[in-house]
Protein backbone atom coordinates (compact mmCIF):
# COMPACT_ATOMS: atom_id res chain seq x y z
CA UNK A 1 0.00 0.00 0.00
CA UNK A 2 1.28 3.55 -1.13
CA UNK A 3 2.02 5.48 1.74
CA UNK A 4 -0.53 8.31 0.59
CA UNK A 5 -3.57 5.74 0.73
CA UNK A 6 -2.31 4.24 4.11
CA UNK A 7 -2.08 8.34 5.34
CA UNK A 8 -5.79 8.65 4.21
CA UNK A 9 -7.12 5.54 5.51
CA UNK A 10 -4.99 6.34 8.92
CA UNK A 11 -6.51 10.00 8.85
CA UNK A 12 -10.16 8.65 8.05
CA UNK A 13 -9.98 6.96 11.27
CA UNK A 14 -8.30 9.40 13.18
CA UNK A 15 -11.22 11.29 12.30
CA UNK A 16 -13.91 9.92 13.85
CA UNK A 17 -13.97 11.74 17.03
CA UNK A 18 -16.08 8.24 18.68
CA UNK A 19 -13.28 6.06 18.06
CA UNK A 20 -11.10 6.82 21.58
CA UNK A 21 -14.20 6.50 23.30
CA UNK A 22 -14.86 3.46 21.52
CA UNK A 23 -11.67 1.97 22.05
CA UNK A 24 -11.79 2.76 25.89
CA UNK A 25 -15.39 1.05 26.47
CA UNK A 26 -14.24 -1.78 24.38
CA UNK A 27 -10.88 -2.05 26.98
CA UNK A 28 -13.64 -2.12 29.73
CA UNK A 29 -16.13 -4.02 28.62
CA UNK A 30 -13.40 -6.93 28.15
CA UNK A 31 -10.90 -6.35 30.52
CA UNK A 32 -8.03 -6.14 27.54
CA UNK A 33 -5.45 -3.68 28.10
CA UNK A 34 -4.39 -3.42 24.43
CA UNK A 35 -7.01 -2.27 22.13
CA UNK A 36 -6.73 -0.92 18.69
CA UNK A 37 -8.09 -0.32 14.88
CA UNK A 38 -5.59 -1.55 12.26
CA UNK A 39 -5.80 -1.30 8.75
CA UNK A 40 -5.26 -4.74 6.83
CA UNK A 41 -3.77 -5.45 3.42
CA UNK A 42 -3.24 -8.91 1.93
CA UNK A 43 0.56 -7.18 2.39
CA UNK A 44 0.58 -4.49 5.53
CA UNK A 45 -0.81 -4.46 9.43
CA UNK A 46 -1.06 -0.75 10.40
CA UNK A 47 -2.30 0.43 13.35
CA UNK A 48 -5.22 3.55 12.52
CA UNK A 49 -5.96 4.12 16.34
CA UNK A 50 -4.85 2.86 19.58
CA UNK A 51 -5.13 2.35 23.42
CA UNK A 52 -1.98 0.53 25.10
CA UNK A 53 -2.28 0.12 28.58
CA UNK A 54 0.28 -2.46 28.46
CA UNK A 55 3.30 -0.82 26.90
CA UNK A 56 2.98 -2.67 24.13
CA UNK A 57 4.90 -0.39 22.17
CA UNK A 58 2.26 0.28 19.00
CA UNK A 59 2.00 4.09 18.50
CA UNK A 60 -0.93 5.29 15.26
CA UNK A 61 1.01 4.47 11.86
CA UNK A 62 3.00 1.67 13.33
CA UNK A 63 3.23 -1.70 11.24
CA UNK A 64 3.19 -5.55 11.73
CA UNK A 65 4.19 -8.42 9.67
CA UNK A 66 0.76 -9.50 8.54
CA UNK A 67 1.51 -12.88 8.47
CA UNK A 68 2.20 -12.90 12.18
CA UNK A 69 -1.14 -11.73 12.87
CA UNK A 70 -4.89 -13.54 13.41
CA UNK A 71 -5.78 -10.26 11.29
CA UNK A 72 -5.10 -11.77 8.22
CA UNK A 73 -7.41 -14.84 9.24
CA UNK A 74 -10.07 -12.37 9.71
CA UNK A 75 -9.54 -11.10 6.48
CA UNK A 76 -9.55 -14.31 4.38
CA UNK A 77 -12.67 -15.26 6.41
CA UNK A 78 -14.55 -12.56 6.92
CA UNK A 79 -15.23 -13.46 10.05
CA UNK A 80 -14.50 -12.89 13.82
CA UNK A 81 -11.54 -14.74 15.83
CA UNK A 82 -12.74 -14.37 19.80
CA UNK A 83 -9.93 -16.97 22.13
CA UNK A 84 -10.45 -16.55 25.59
CA UNK A 85 -7.62 -18.44 26.65
CA UNK A 86 -5.01 -19.38 24.27
CA UNK A 87 -3.62 -22.28 26.40
CA UNK A 88 -7.26 -23.90 26.69
CA UNK A 89 -7.58 -23.48 22.72
CA UNK A 90 -6.94 -26.59 20.18
CA UNK A 91 -6.58 -24.34 17.58
CA UNK A 92 -4.47 -21.21 18.81
CA UNK A 93 -2.09 -22.89 21.95
CA UNK A 94 0.43 -24.15 19.45
CA UNK A 95 -0.04 -21.25 17.15
CA UNK A 96 2.78 -18.63 16.37
CA UNK A 97 1.12 -15.48 16.68
CA UNK A 98 0.17 -16.01 20.59
CA UNK A 99 3.76 -17.01 21.36
CA UNK A 100 5.11 -13.83 18.99
CA UNK A 101 3.12 -11.15 20.70
CA UNK A 102 2.91 -12.93 24.62
CA UNK A 103 -1.47 -12.77 24.31
CA UNK A 104 -3.72 -15.35 26.42
CA UNK A 105 -7.10 -13.29 25.39
CA UNK A 106 -7.93 -11.90 22.08
CA UNK A 107 -10.54 -10.97 19.80
CA UNK A 108 -10.13 -9.78 15.60
CA UNK A 109 -13.46 -8.09 14.56
CA UNK A 110 -13.53 -6.95 10.68
CA UNK A 111 -14.40 -3.72 9.34
CA UNK A 112 -15.68 -2.70 6.01
CA UNK A 113 -16.32 0.10 4.08
CA UNK A 114 -19.30 1.35 2.54
CA UNK A 115 -18.81 -0.84 -0.31
CA UNK A 116 -18.40 -3.57 1.53
CA UNK A 117 -14.47 -4.52 1.03
CA UNK A 118 -12.54 -4.88 3.89
CA UNK A 119 -10.66 -2.55 5.90
CA UNK A 120 -9.52 -4.12 8.76
CA UNK A 121 -9.98 -4.73 12.68
CA UNK A 122 -11.36 -3.79 15.60
CA UNK A 123 -9.04 -5.69 18.03
CA UNK A 124 -7.43 -6.10 21.23
CA UNK A 125 -5.56 -8.49 23.85
CA UNK A 126 -4.08 -8.81 26.98
CA UNK A 127 -1.26 -11.74 28.39
CA UNK A 128 -4.19 -12.69 30.99
CA UNK A 129 -7.17 -14.56 29.97
CA UNK A 130 -10.76 -12.92 29.31
CA UNK A 131 -13.87 -14.34 29.13
CA UNK A 132 -14.70 -12.70 25.77
CA UNK A 133 -16.86 -15.33 24.52
CA UNK A 134 -20.05 -14.56 26.61
CA UNK A 135 -22.98 -13.77 24.63
CA UNK A 136 -22.95 -10.25 26.07
CA UNK A 137 -19.35 -9.00 25.26
CA UNK A 138 -19.34 -10.64 22.00
CA UNK A 139 -22.36 -8.38 21.28
CA UNK A 140 -20.66 -5.67 22.49
CA UNK A 141 -17.85 -6.18 20.53
CA UNK A 142 -19.49 -6.51 17.25
CA UNK A 143 -21.97 -3.61 17.88
CA UNK A 144 -18.63 -1.01 18.56
CA UNK A 145 -17.06 -2.59 15.19
CA UNK A 146 -20.45 -1.70 13.12
CA UNK A 147 -19.94 1.63 14.71
CA UNK A 148 -16.56 2.26 13.17
CA UNK A 149 -17.62 1.11 9.95
CA UNK A 150 -20.94 3.15 9.78
CA UNK A 151 -18.59 5.90 10.70
CA UNK A 152 -16.00 4.68 7.79
CA UNK A 153 -19.42 4.54 5.30
CA UNK A 154 -20.30 8.68 6.94
CA UNK A 155 -16.64 9.62 6.50
CA UNK A 156 -16.91 8.23 2.34
CA UNK A 157 -19.87 9.63 1.78
CA UNK A 158 -18.66 13.13 3.33
CA UNK A 159 -15.27 12.57 0.79
CA UNK A 160 -18.02 11.90 -2.25
CA UNK A 161 -19.81 15.28 -1.49
CA UNK A 162 -16.44 17.23 -1.13
CA UNK A 163 -15.78 15.86 -4.53
CA UNK A 164 -18.78 16.50 -5.91
CA UNK A 165 -18.69 19.73 -4.53
CA UNK A 166 -15.57 21.09 -5.87
CA UNK A 167 -16.13 19.10 -9.32
CA UNK A 168 -19.18 21.49 -9.30
CA UNK A 169 -17.49 24.45 -8.62
CA UNK A 170 -14.70 24.04 -10.94
CA UNK A 171 -17.81 23.99 -13.36
CA UNK A 172 -19.40 26.57 -12.59
CA UNK A 173 -15.54 28.59 -12.63
CA UNK A 174 -15.58 27.64 -15.68
CA UNK A 175 -19.06 28.65 -17.08
CA UNK A 176 -18.36 31.67 -15.55
CA UNK A 177 -14.88 32.23 -17.55
CA UNK A 178 -16.96 31.07 -20.85
CA UNK A 179 -19.93 33.46 -20.27
CA UNK A 180 -17.29 36.22 -19.92
CA UNK A 181 -15.05 35.63 -23.16
CA UNK A 182 -18.58 35.39 -24.44
CA UNK A 183 -19.41 38.83 -23.71
CA UNK A 184 -16.11 40.47 -24.67
CA UNK A 185 -16.28 38.61 -27.94
CA UNK A 186 -19.93 39.46 -28.88
CA UNK A 187 -19.29 43.51 -28.54
CA UNK A 188 -17.41 43.71 -31.27
CA UNK A 189 -19.95 42.65 -33.90
CA UNK A 190 -22.38 44.55 -32.25
CA UNK A 191 -20.71 47.46 -31.95
CA UNK A 192 -20.33 47.37 -35.81
CA UNK A 193 -24.26 46.90 -35.66
CA UNK A 194 -24.94 50.09 -33.63
CA UNK A 195 -23.04 51.97 -35.96
CA UNK A 196 -24.74 50.49 -39.32
CA UNK A 197 -27.93 51.73 -38.31
CA UNK A 198 -26.45 55.20 -36.85
CA UNK A 199 -25.11 55.68 -40.40
CA UNK A 200 -28.41 54.32 -41.97
CA UNK A 201 -30.78 57.02 -40.50
CA UNK A 202 -27.81 59.53 -40.89
CA UNK A 203 -27.75 59.24 -44.35
CA UNK A 204 -31.32 59.66 -44.92
CA UNK A 205 -33.00 55.95 -46.14
CA UNK A 206 -35.89 55.30 -47.92
CA UNK A 207 -39.25 56.18 -45.36
CA UNK A 208 -40.31 52.70 -45.38
CA UNK A 209 -37.14 51.37 -43.94
CA UNK A 210 -37.13 53.87 -40.69
CA UNK A 211 -39.30 52.23 -38.95
CA UNK A 212 -36.84 49.18 -39.49
CA UNK A 213 -33.78 50.75 -38.86
CA UNK A 214 -35.00 51.90 -35.38
CA UNK A 215 -36.01 48.53 -34.48
CA UNK A 216 -32.83 46.99 -35.83
CA UNK A 217 -31.48 49.85 -33.14
CA UNK A 218 -33.02 49.06 -30.27
CA UNK A 219 -32.73 45.62 -30.87
CA UNK A 220 -29.05 45.48 -30.92
CA UNK A 221 -29.28 47.93 -27.32
CA UNK A 222 -31.13 45.37 -26.03
CA UNK A 223 -28.55 42.65 -26.59
CA UNK A 224 -25.60 44.79 -25.84
CA UNK A 225 -27.11 45.31 -22.34
CA UNK A 226 -27.58 41.32 -22.18
CA UNK A 227 -23.99 41.09 -22.81
CA UNK A 228 -23.28 43.68 -20.10
CA UNK A 229 -25.10 42.29 -17.73
CA UNK A 230 -23.96 38.51 -18.10
CA UNK A 231 -20.32 39.93 -18.32
CA UNK A 232 -21.04 41.98 -15.01
CA UNK A 233 -22.88 39.09 -13.54
CA UNK A 234 -19.57 36.99 -14.59
CA UNK A 235 -17.11 38.99 -13.33
CA UNK A 236 -18.40 39.18 -9.68
CA UNK A 237 -18.94 35.25 -9.73
CA UNK A 238 -15.62 35.22 -10.56
CA UNK A 239 -14.14 37.21 -7.27
CA UNK A 240 -13.56 40.30 -9.70
CA UNK A 241 -16.25 42.31 -8.43
CA UNK A 242 -17.74 45.18 -10.61
CA UNK A 243 -15.58 47.12 -11.92
CA UNK A 244 -15.13 51.05 -11.20
CA UNK A 245 -13.48 53.89 -12.60
CA UNK A 246 -13.87 56.35 -9.78
CA UNK A 247 -13.99 60.11 -10.16
CA UNK A 248 -15.41 63.51 -9.26
CA UNK A 249 -18.25 63.84 -11.82
CA UNK A 250 -19.31 67.20 -12.45
CA UNK A 251 -22.18 66.47 -15.08
CA UNK A 252 -23.81 63.38 -13.59
CA UNK A 253 -27.16 64.79 -14.16
CA UNK A 254 -26.23 64.74 -18.09
CA UNK A 255 -25.46 61.19 -17.97
CA UNK A 256 -29.26 60.45 -16.11
CA UNK A 257 -30.71 62.92 -18.88
CA UNK A 258 -29.24 60.59 -21.47
CA UNK A 259 -30.72 57.21 -20.24
CA UNK A 260 -33.99 58.67 -19.69
CA UNK A 261 -33.83 59.83 -23.32
CA UNK A 262 -32.83 56.73 -24.53
CA UNK A 263 -35.50 54.89 -22.55
CA UNK A 264 -38.07 56.77 -23.75
CA UNK A 265 -37.24 55.95 -27.29
CA UNK A 266 -37.05 52.24 -26.28
CA UNK A 267 -40.26 52.40 -24.83
CA UNK A 268 -42.05 55.29 -27.05
CA UNK A 269 -45.51 54.34 -25.00
CA UNK A 270 -44.85 54.81 -21.65
CA UNK A 271 -44.17 58.12 -19.61
CA UNK A 272 -41.05 58.50 -17.89
CA UNK A 273 -40.79 61.83 -15.52
CA UNK A 274 -37.92 62.88 -14.18
CA UNK A 275 -36.49 65.77 -11.32
CA UNK A 276 -33.07 65.58 -11.67
CA UNK A 277 -30.57 67.93 -9.64
CA UNK A 278 -27.83 69.94 -11.12
CA UNK A 279 -25.05 71.72 -9.72
CA UNK A 280 -23.78 68.70 -7.33
CA UNK A 281 -19.73 67.43 -7.82
CA UNK A 282 -19.71 63.52 -6.62
CA UNK A 283 -17.14 61.21 -6.96
CA UNK A 284 -18.30 57.77 -8.48
CA UNK A 285 -18.65 56.01 -11.46
CA UNK A 286 -20.62 57.53 -14.12
CA UNK A 287 -20.71 54.96 -16.39
CA UNK A 288 -21.87 52.27 -13.79
CA UNK A 289 -24.54 55.40 -12.16
CA UNK A 290 -26.14 55.10 -15.24
CA UNK A 291 -26.32 51.79 -15.63
CA UNK A 292 -28.16 51.63 -12.13
CA UNK A 293 -30.45 53.90 -13.18
CA UNK A 294 -31.14 51.99 -16.49
CA UNK A 295 -31.81 48.95 -14.74
CA UNK A 296 -34.01 50.61 -12.38
CA UNK A 297 -36.20 52.20 -14.62
CA UNK A 298 -36.64 49.60 -17.06
CA UNK A 299 -37.71 47.59 -14.22
CA UNK A 300 -40.29 49.95 -13.38
CA UNK A 301 -41.20 50.15 -16.76
CA UNK A 302 -41.87 46.21 -17.28
CA UNK A 303 -43.26 45.80 -13.61
CA UNK A 304 -45.73 48.89 -13.38
CA UNK A 305 -48.81 49.66 -14.38
CA UNK A 306 -48.95 50.96 -17.82
CA UNK A 307 -50.83 53.50 -17.33
CA UNK A 308 -49.05 55.43 -14.98
CA UNK A 309 -46.08 56.93 -15.50
CA UNK A 310 -42.34 56.21 -14.03
CA UNK A 311 -41.06 58.90 -11.74
CA UNK A 312 -37.15 59.81 -11.45
CA UNK A 313 -36.07 61.82 -8.72
CA UNK A 314 -32.24 62.39 -7.93
CA UNK A 315 -31.28 65.08 -5.29
CA UNK A 316 -28.29 65.55 -3.34
CA UNK A 317 -28.97 67.18 0.88
CA UNK A 318 -26.74 67.44 3.08
CA UNK A 319 -23.95 65.40 2.00
CA UNK A 320 -26.52 62.41 1.21
CA UNK A 321 -27.28 61.50 -2.51
CA UNK A 322 -30.59 59.80 -2.84
CA UNK A 323 -32.08 58.29 -6.87
CA UNK A 324 -35.41 57.64 -6.05
CA UNK A 325 -37.67 55.14 -9.34
CA UNK A 326 -41.06 54.95 -8.39
CA UNK A 327 -43.38 52.60 -10.49
CA UNK A 328 -47.41 52.86 -9.93
CA UNK A 329 -48.98 49.08 -9.68
CA UNK A 330 -49.61 46.50 -6.73
CA UNK A 331 -47.86 45.99 -4.00
CA UNK A 332 -44.66 43.76 -3.37
CA UNK A 333 -44.92 41.12 -1.03
CA UNK A 334 -41.96 41.02 1.96
CA UNK A 335 -41.09 37.66 0.57
CA UNK A 336 -40.79 38.90 -3.03
CA UNK A 337 -38.79 41.73 -2.09
CA UNK A 338 -36.43 39.44 -0.18
CA UNK A 339 -35.50 37.51 -3.48
CA UNK A 340 -35.32 40.60 -5.94
CA UNK A 341 -32.04 41.02 -5.93
CA UNK A 342 -30.76 37.46 -6.43
CA UNK A 343 -29.33 36.74 -9.81
CA UNK A 344 -31.89 34.80 -12.06
CA UNK A 345 -34.23 35.51 -9.84
CA UNK A 346 -37.51 36.68 -11.39
CA UNK A 347 -41.36 36.81 -9.69
CA UNK A 348 -43.38 33.96 -10.62
CA UNK A 349 -46.55 36.30 -12.25
CA UNK A 350 -43.31 38.46 -14.35
CA UNK A 351 -43.21 37.86 -17.74
CA UNK A 352 -40.01 36.00 -19.31
CA UNK A 353 -38.31 39.00 -19.80
CA UNK A 354 -33.94 39.50 -19.93
CA UNK A 355 -32.51 37.29 -17.80
CA UNK A 356 -33.24 38.04 -14.30
CA UNK A 357 -29.85 39.95 -13.58
CA UNK A 358 -30.96 43.40 -14.16
CA UNK A 359 -31.35 43.63 -10.36
CA UNK A 360 -28.19 41.89 -9.18
CA UNK A 361 -26.40 44.16 -11.47
CA UNK A 362 -28.37 47.11 -9.52
CA UNK A 363 -27.18 45.80 -6.11
CA UNK A 364 -23.49 45.22 -7.07
CA UNK A 365 -22.83 48.59 -8.37
CA UNK A 366 -24.52 49.75 -4.88
CA UNK A 367 -22.09 47.55 -2.92
CA UNK A 368 -19.30 48.73 -4.86
CA UNK A 369 -20.07 52.61 -4.41
CA UNK A 370 -20.50 51.60 -0.28
CA UNK A 371 -24.08 52.62 -0.82
CA UNK A 372 -27.33 51.42 0.38
CA UNK A 373 -30.35 50.58 -1.78
CA UNK A 374 -34.14 49.37 0.13
CA UNK A 375 -37.24 48.42 -1.85
CA UNK A 376 -40.50 50.49 -0.41
CA UNK A 377 -44.25 49.05 -1.85
CA UNK A 378 -47.44 49.82 -1.02
CA UNK A 379 -50.60 49.08 -2.61
CA UNK A 380 -50.50 52.19 -4.81
CA UNK A 381 -46.79 52.31 -6.19
CA UNK A 382 -43.68 50.41 -5.52
CA UNK A 383 -39.78 52.79 -4.95
CA UNK A 384 -36.48 51.36 -5.51
CA UNK A 385 -34.51 54.58 -3.25
CA UNK A 386 -30.17 54.73 -3.48
CA UNK A 387 -28.82 56.21 -1.06
CA UNK A 388 -25.02 57.02 -0.14
CA UNK A 389 -23.17 59.13 2.32
CA UNK A 390 -21.36 61.66 0.47
CA UNK A 391 -17.88 63.48 1.47
CA UNK A 392 -16.51 64.58 -1.62
CA UNK A 393 -19.82 66.54 -2.36
CA UNK A 394 -20.75 69.91 -3.28
CA UNK A 395 -24.53 71.44 -4.36
CA UNK A 396 -25.91 74.45 -4.76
Amino acid sequence: MSHQFLGADIASIQAISAVPKILRAVAATTGLRFVCVARVTPDSWHACAVLDQLDFGLKVGDGLDVTTTLCEEVRDTGSAVIIDSVSNSEKYRDHHTPRIYGFQSYFSIPLFRPNGDYFGTLCGLDPEPSDLSNESTTTSMTLFAELISLQLHNDQRLSDTQIALLDERTTAELREQFIAVLGHDLRTPLSTIITGTEILTKYGPEPKVVPLIAMMRRSAFRISALVDDMVDFARGRMGNGISLHLRAEHTLHEVFNQVIDELRQIYPGREIDSKIQTGFTLVCDAGRMGQLLSNLVKNALVHGDDQHAVSVVVTIDHGIFELKVTNQGSAIPPEVIAQLFKPFWRSPNSAKDGLGLGLFIVSEIVKSHGGHIEVVSSAASTAFIYTTKVNDVSSS
